[in-house]
């Protein structure tokens, strides 16, 4: 059967130039990627992925380090443990 679908979609220019790189260097081209990722929902019968809305704790968090607060800065594993407590 030939391929007669065509896929459209707009992104930032940065991000499509980063993910092109990375097909490139796996030797796929974005319509084999984007092949592979329509045959995956297919397998899957959805994203082939999770998909999860960040709970109050996660998103406060997030907001917090991307304003750099309560962020703790490990020197190690081991200070890592120790901070946590582990």
């Amino acid at each position: 059967m030939s391929k007669t679908a065509t896929v459209r979609a707009r992104l930032k220019p940065e991000l499509k130039e980063k993910a092109e790189e990375i097909l490139h260097r796996l030797g796929v081209n974005t319509s084999q990627a984007i092949t592979m990722f329509y045959r995956q929902i297919e397998m899957n019968n959805g994203l082939p992925f999770n998909m999860v809305i960040p709970n109050a704790t996660t998103k406060a968090t997030f907001n917090a380090t991307d304003a750099n607060e309560e962020i703790v800065i490990c020197e190690n594993a081991e200070d890592m443990f120790d901070k946590l407590g582990i």
